[in-house]
C-alpha cells in the first residue's frame, strides 16, 4: 500500500494498493501539492486530475498520462518526463501548466500540444523531439533549453526568454514570438544541408543579436523592428521576409537574396555582405 501524502502538511490525500506507482491509475484524484519527490510513476495515469502544486522533483514519469490534468505551479524540477503525455489536438483537453517548474527536466518526444504553460520555467530543459504545436508559453523562461528537431508550429512564445536555446532543426512556421528574447540562440542545423523552419513567423520586436540563423527558412517572416545586430544569416531563405526599421548592425547577409525583403528604414550600411537591389529604396 502506498500512501500520496501532501507534501507540506503530510496529510494522506490518496491511497493506492501496490508496492509501485508504474503504471498506477490515479485519474481523476484531487492531489493538490502531492509530494512524489523521487518517485516512478512510469506508465501511470494521471488524466484530469487535481495535481496543482504537486511537486514530482526528481521523479520518473516516461510515457505518463496527464492531458487534463491541472497542474498549476507544479514542480518537475530534474523530472524524467520522456515521452510524457500533456497534450491534445484540441486545447480544452490538455493539460494546465501555468507557473510549472521545469527547469533542467527531460521532455524528449513529450506531447505538449496545446499546453498552457504560461510564465512557466523550462530553463535548461531538453526537449528534444518534443511535440509543442500550439503550446502556450508567453511570458515563459525557456533560457538555454535543448530543443533539436521540436515542432513549435503556431506556439505562443511571446515575450519569453530563449537567450542561448538550441533551436536547431526546429520547425517554428507561424509561430508568435512577439518581443521574445533570442540572444545567442541556435537556429542552424545539426545536418549537412538541413535547416530550421521559421517561415510565417511573427518576430516583431525580438531580439535575436548574435543568434545563429545559417540556412535558416525564414520565409515571409515579420521581422519588423527587430534587434538583429551581429545575426549570421548566411544562405538564409528571406524571401518575403519584413526587415523594416529592423537593427542590422554587423548582421551577415552572405549568400542571401534580398530582392523580395522589405528593408525600408533599416540601416544596411551597417551590415555585412549585403547585396542591395538598385531599386531598394528608403534604406539608411
Amino acid at each position: 500500500m502506498i500512501e500520496i501524502k501532501q507534501r507540506e502538511t503530510g496529510k494522506v490525500l490518496g491511497t493506492f494498493d501496490g508496492d509501485t506507482l508504474v503504471g498506477a491509475d490515479l485519474r481523476h484524484m484531487d492531489l493538490d501539492g502531492a509530494d512524489f519527490r523521487g518517485m516512478d510513476l512510469s506508465g501511470a495515469s494521471l488524466e484530469s486530475s487535481d495535481l496543482n502544486q504537486a511537486d514530482f522533483t526528481g521523479a520518473k514519469l516516461h510515457n505518463t498520462r496527464l492531458f487534463r490534468a491541472a497542474l498549476n505551479e507544479a514542480d518537475f524540477s530534474a523530472a524524467d518526463l520522456t515521452g510524457a503525455q500533456f497534450g491534445s489536438e484540441h486545447p480544452s483537453q490538455a493539460a494546465d501548466l501555468r507557473g510549472a517548474n521545469f527547469s533542467r527536466a527531460i521532455l524528449r518526444g513529450a506531447d505538449l500540444r496545446n499546453a498552457a504553460l504560461r510564465r512557466a520555467n523550462l530553463q535548461g530543459v531538453d526537449l528534444n523531439g518534443a511535440d509543442l504545436r500550439g503550446t502556450d508559453f508567453c511570458g515563459s523562461n525557456l533560457c538555454h533549453a535543448i530543443a533539436h528537431s521540436a515542432l513549435f508550429i503556431r506556439a505562443n512564445l511571446r515575450e519569453a526568454n530563449l537567450c542561448g536555446a538550441d533551436l536547431r532543426d526546429c520547425h517554428l512556421n507561424d509561430a508568435n514570438l512577439v518581443n521574445a528574447s533570442l540572444h545567442d540562440a541556435d537556429l542552424s542545423s545539426m545536418k549537412p544541408g538541413g535547416f530550421t523552419v521559421i517561415k510565417l513567423a511573427n518576430l516583431e520586436g525580438a531580439d535575436l543579436s548574435r543568434a545563429n540563423l545559417r540556412r535558416c527558412s525564414a520565409e515571409g517572416t515579420n521581422l519588423r523592428n527587430a534587434n538583429l545586430s551581429d545575426v549570421d544569416f548566411t544562405g538564409a531563405v528571406l524571401g518575403g521576409a519584413i526587415l523594416r526599421r529592423a537593427n542590422v548592425t554587423n548582421a551577415n547577409f552572405q549568400g542571401v537574396e534580398l530582392a523580395s525583403v522589405t528593408m525600408e528604414f533599416a540601416n544596411f550600411s551597417k551590415a555585412r555582405n549585403a547585396v542591395i537591389p538598385n531599386y531598394k529604396k528608403n534604406l539608411r
